[in-house]
């Protein structure tokens, strides 16, 4: 999509981003091979909707509240899956990503504005992630937290030099990782003691028990729907393959939209069980539990070390992928907004200093983790809303612009996070609401 809004075949962008995927060129190939190389993107994104934010902010939903807030995991996913596909979507039609799209339609001024805000979010990211992984291989090996970190800094940048290898190879590595943490969590729910109809009624039943909950629902918002995995995706399906007809587009828009069913019902999937996990370990008679810290220690004498050890298992695995996942959505950011990339390293510190700046400051870690999700929340809208306006825009997408339902179904939702997220605030100037 060049600037005058003229539709682009995808791929033919100017300006090849650095994790631009790229099909090998030849011959004609069959149907399920064009398809296939869209099953990768949204394993990827699907990483950010487990990272240790989501064990943070689940944690304490499940311990405080046990099965109440169950019903914000599957709005929260529900929204996600919507979010993501148009996404996927907007990278396929018009060879353009998020980002970029921004900087070529937006005034100069909200566009650093939104490159800012997404900067700050790209922090608060980096935070959780590695905030998490150095908790688990603290907790596990007995290390000081900064060492943790340091450690889960440079496994994380040993893993994207995979990327020099082509997208493959980096996919797998974080797909595997992906399978620990599903593993884990299917491991651990037949451990844990489950009342199933609790958590069949709390899935459809909506309720916010008291003030605090609104702001750990507005944190699992912010670690399940996040800002830069909305922008990462349509990244990730930019130029992918190339399309000769409208025909093998919208094939391709079918398969992606498959994918993003797949791997974030999955993502949904383990989010609940971390729910679910919690409920069930903490809530009848360790409520107070509120630090991934204090979990482990507990899980231990509750449910035996092997449940206690599965559980960090699934944490460093959590904290390394996300931290990947979070490295290449920040290049994606500073390029697209302002036009240049930077080494992988220097990307690595931009982000990561903060994060080491508050941990050497003595900052509660898992406090810090929830702070970073509500911070991501507050960023949130301004993709959200971005991406609604650009995919229902006929001079962009064209016949793949969105029909009127979803318009409506995702205004709504853009919304309602804009509400919560004026609840939030309310609640942190000292102003009550009414019926919380």
């Amino acid at each position: 999509m060049d600037k005058s809004g003229t539709n682009r075949v995808a791929g033919a962008a100017g300006g090849e981003p650095m994790f631009r995927m790229r099909a090998r060129s030849g011959a004609p190939q069959h149907q399920l091979s064009r398809a296939l190389p869209f099953f990768g993107p949204a394993v990827v994104v699907s990483v950010a909707y487990m990272d240790p934010g989501n064990f943070a902010t689940n944690i304490q939903a499940g311990a405080r509240y046990g099965y109440s807030l169950l019903w914000i995991v599957l709005l929260a996913n529900v929204i996600a899956m919507l979010f993501q596909s148009l996404s996927a979507k907007l990278g396929i039609v018009t060879g353009r990503n998020l980002a970029e799209l921004c900087r070529d339609h937006l005034p100069k001024p909200l566009v650093y504005l939104i490159w800012v805000v997404s900067e700050v979010a790209a922090m608060a990211t980096d935070l959780a992630e590695l905030l998490g992984g150095a908790i688990g291989l603290s907790l596990l090996f007995n290390l000081p937290l900064l060492a943790g970190m340091a450690i889960t800094a440079i496994v994380t940048y040993a893993i994207l030099l995979f990327e020099r290898s082509g997208y493959r190879p980096l996919e797998i590595v974080i797909g595997a990782l992906v399978g620990i943490i599903g593993l884990s969590y299917i491991a651990e729910l037949f451990i844990v003691p489950i009342e199933w109809a609790g958590v069949a009624v709390h899935l459809f039943k909506p309720e916010l028990p008291d003030a605090q909950a609104v702001t750990i629902a507005v944190g699992i918002i912010g670690a399940t729907v996040m800002p830069h995995a909305l922008f990462l995706h349509s990244a990730l399906t930019q130029g992918r393959v190339s399309v000769n007809t409208e025909s093998e587009r919208a094939k391709l828009v079918g398969s992606s939209n498959y994918e993003v069913v797949v791997a974030l019902t999955a993502a949904g999937v383990i989010n609940m069980a971390m729910v679910i996990m919690a409920a069930g370990a903490f809530h009848a008679g360790h409520p107070d539990v509120a630090s991934i810290e204090t979990a482990y220690h507990t899980l231990a004498p509750v449910l035996g070390i092997a449940a206690a050890g599965v559980f960090l298992l699934s944490l460093i695995a959590s904290g390394i992928s996300s931290s990947v996942v979070g490295t290449m959505a920040g290049q994606i950011i500073m390029q697209g907004f302002v036009g240049f990339r930077i080494p992988v390293w220097l990307r690595r510190a931009i982000t990561m200093i903060p994060s080491f700046i508050v941990v050497a400051l003595g900052v509660n870690a898992t406090e810090a983790l929830v702070t970073s999700q509500v911070i991501l929340s507050l960023a949130l809208p301004f993709p959200m809303i971005a991406l609604v306006w650009f995919t229902s825009r006929a001079d962009i997408m064209g016949r793949y612009r969105n029909r009127p339902l979803v318009v409506g179904i995702a205004t709504f939702s853009a919304l309602g996070v804009l509400l919560m997220n004026a609840i939030l605030l309310l609640q942190t100037f000292g102003v009550s609401v009414p019926g919380l």
